[in-house]
Formats: C-alpha cells, sequence, structure tokens
C-alpha cells in the first residue's frame, strides 16, 4: 500500500517538472538562437561562422553568471526564488499539454507546414499562432488544440515562435517571417511553376 504523498512531495514534484520544462525551453531557444546565425547565402566555414559567434557568446555569458555567483554568492538570494517562480510559470495550467517529445512527422509534412505558413504570412511580417490554429482548425486539423499547444509543438518541427509578432497593430505569439529557414528547391520549384 503507497502512501499519498505530503503537500512538500507534492510541492517538490511541481518544482523538479517545472525546472525540467524550463530547462528545456531554455535549451531549446539557445540551440534555435545558435542554429539562426547559420548563414545559407554562404558556403563552408564563412557559413557557419555565425553560429560559432553566437555559441562563443553563450558561453562566455554562462561563465560571467559562473563568475558573478562566485564573487558574489549573496545573488542567489534573489535567483533562486526567482528561478523557482519562474519554474512553476512554466508549467502548463490546466487543459493545456506540455509536448516532451517531436510529433511523429516526415520532411514532406513539415515542408507542407513551412509552406502553409509561408502563405499565411504573404507580405505582412509574420502571422500570429491564433491566425494559424483558426486556419488549421478550419481544415480539419489541430482538433483540441490550443495556441499552447502550438507554440510547443511548432519549434520541434523546426517553425521557430516569437513571443511577440506585431501584425496589423496587434503583438501576439507569432512566427516572424525572418525566422522561416529557406525553402527547400522542390518547393521554390512548385512555386515558380
Amino acid at each position: 500500500m503507497t502512501a499519498e504523498p505530503t503537500k512538500a512531495q507534492r510541492a517538490a514534484r511541481t518544482l523538479t517538472a517545472g525546472q525540467r520544462i524550463l530547462v528545456r525551453r531554455l535549451a531549446d531557444h539557445a540551440a534555435a538562437w545558435v542554429r539562426a546565425g547559420r548563414r545559407d547565402d554562404l558556403d563552408g566555414l564563412a557559413a557557419i561562422l555565425g553560429c560559432v559567434l553566437r555559441l562563443v557568446v553563450l558561453t562566455a555569458g554562462a561563465y560571467g553568471v559562473w563568475l558573478l555567483v562566485r564573487r558574489w554568492p549573496n545573488i542567489l538570494w534573489v535567483a533562486v526564488p526567482l528561478w523557482c517562480w519562474a519554474a512553476v510559470r512554466a508549467i502548463p495550467d490546466e487543459g493545456e499539454e506540455e509536448e516532451t517529445e517531436a510529433p511523429e512527422t516526415t520532411e514532406a509534412q513539415r515542408e507542407h507546414l513551412l509552406a502553409l505558413v509561408r502563405d499565411l504570412i504573404g507580405d505582412r511580417p509574420g502571422v500570429h499562432l491564433a491566425t494559424l490554429l483558426d486556419h488549421l482548425q478550419k481544415h480539419g486539423q489541430g482538433e483540441g488544440w490550443s495556441i499552447a499547444t502550438l507554440r510547443t509543438r511548432l519549434p520541434l518541427l523546426g517553425v521557430p515562435v516569437r513571443k511577440s509578432v506585431k501584425v496589423a497593430r496587434k503583438v501576439a505569439y507569432g512566427v516572424h517571417r525572418d525566422d522561416l529557414p529557406q525553402p527547400s528547391p522542390a518547393e521554390a520549384q512548385q512555386k515558380a511553376a
């Protein structure tokens, strides 16, 4: 017979789960930022110099934080509660689901999704996730999804999401035109035809 977890144990599990989500999100954002440094218009080493520079910036930042904490350990009295608060806030609300792994997709499905996002963006700077979700649901996809679900699924599929994308004087979570990867040669040929 298993004993019911105590209030402190439930709180610790909540904090642990929130920290896992927070660390995964931070790592995903850092990795996406480093990947965004790649230049598709260049070849060889020159194409990845942006990625290398961004990785050096992240490493220097982490080293700077380590030095700061080592020099002034009392800063942890502020940093730890802030970290715990952010971890608890990272936990999805009731009814929202947190994706733990990328949904099964093929490269063709990913290219189709990117083409859909590009079509919805058109000549605007981006598209809000609410608009994308509405379009998907009107076409029989994404049933039961929320904006939070879409916000976690898109980066797993290689579609970067920004917290603030301005479209028609409104700012919300969305996909910005500048963050999209270049279309594949096959997609470019289809558009040209």
